[in-house]
């Protein structure tokens, strides 16, 4: 039944309500918030699911296709059962292939996942029109369709055209059949990072443990949230303070120092979540699986919105934050390189265009006026 207000209009599109994304028990939920109103408490509460979320001092309903439309949000674009369920079955060998050659040619766990996952979308879109029969200009026609109408980003575009790249030219072994379509050119962009008031005030923000913990490792090791919800607890080796990384990005193994502050830290969260010995050190919902990093994700912004950093950044800005902070302390570039894993001193470069070392001795001009 359709809830309004004394105007005629829907509550939820009153300029008093807000909404936004968090999540609440390592749930992805919708936050709604309004100046007290005994009315809205009413009508809050008839929604399906409202709950009221003492930590964001909000109403909160789940995240779901329903609620987003309803409540004028972007939706959710369609990911994995959805979007299998709209593929149609004359694709279906398609994809099949597509993850089989990726695993043979030995491929990353999570390359094959953002491969299947772009193509897919493709196929999708398809509906009954084999994917083996478009050539260049029709594939040129979709990836124009993914920039002006879905509004993909350069990486995320990148990523979609590297999947059906690879279909095209590995699967089907149709050599140079991309050399015509042109890529994105990507931004240059300093990488984003927190100052360490900022850092800090959003770990102080966090009162949840695990979710502090998680945040702290993250700042405090350089970890990719890949890398972090992907933790064994043997891989912390608390008497000689490092941390083992396997199988990161590039699919290489590293070791990362474990401060003595993370290490109080992480031994405290132990003692009162005690997670299986052999299992992940951070479980999401389901016992012997990984918390998501989407949910981690949705951690930090919440933490950020309680803090009242605006600053954008995501868990990876924390990463950059870690380098960045590193360089300010003078800590020599080819460690940080090792310590983020890195294949490339270039990369870590990047680092040297955001840190202030030098930038403190510089003298101003304007400090040589007499005012």
């Amino acid at each position: 039944m359709t809830q309004t207000d004394a105007g005629g209009g829907a509550w939820w599109q009153s300029p008093k309500v807000s909404f936004a994304l968090a999540v609440y028990r390592e749930k992805p939920v919708i936050l709604i918030r309004f100046a007290h109103d005994v009315g809205l408490v009413g009508k809050v509460k008839r929604l399906s699911g409202a709950r009221w979320n003492p930590a964001e001092k909000a109403w909160c309903v789940s995240d779901n296709q329903i609620y987003r439309e309803r409540f004028g949000l972007e939706p959710k674009p369609l990911a994995g059962k959805e979007v299998l369920q709209n593929i149609h079955p004359v694709n279906h060998a398609a994809l099949e292939k597509l993850v089989e050659t990726l695993q043979l040619k030995a491929y990353s766990k999570n390359t094959v996942k953002t491969y299947h996952n772009e193509f897919a979308q493709l196929l999708c879109l398809l509906k009954h029109v084999p994917v083996e029969l478009l050539d260049a200009d029709r594939l040129r026609r979709y990836f124009l369709y993914c920039v002006n109408t879905l509004k993909l980003s350069e990486n995320t575009l990148h990523s979609r055209i590297n999947a059906v790249k690879f279909y095209y030219e590995q699967v089907l072994g149709r050599e140079r059949f991309f050399v015509n379509i042109p890529r994105p050119k990507k931004k240059l962009q300093n990488p984003r990072f927190f100052n360490q008031d900022e850092v800090a005030s959003i770990i102080k923000a966090t009162d949840n443990l695990k979710h502090r913990t998680m945040l702290m490792l993250a700042y405090g090791t350089g970890l990719r949230v890949s890398e972090v919800v992907a933790l064994k607890c043997y891989h912390i080796d608390g008497q000689r303070r490092c941390i083992v990384v396997e199988q990161a990005k590039g699919k290489k193994d590293r070791v990362v120092a474990l401060s003595p502050v993370l290490l109080v830290a992480l031994r405290e969260y132990w003692k009162a979540y005690r997670p299986d010995k052999s299992g992940y050190l951070f479980e999401g919902q389901a016992k012997g699986e990984a918390y998501s990093s989407r949910s981690l994700q949705l951690v930090l912004a919440a933490a950020k919105r309680r803090a009242g950093v605006l600053k954008p950044g995501s868990v990876h800005a924390l990463r950059h934050s870690f380098a960045t902070h590193l360089l300010d302390k003078g800590t020599d570039v080819t460690m940080i390189m090792k310590l983020l894993g890195h294949n490339d001193l270039k990369t870590t470069l990047r680092y040297l265009h955001v840190t202030n070392r030098d930038l403190l001795h510089v003298i101003s001009p304007l400090d040589d006026l007499k005012l």
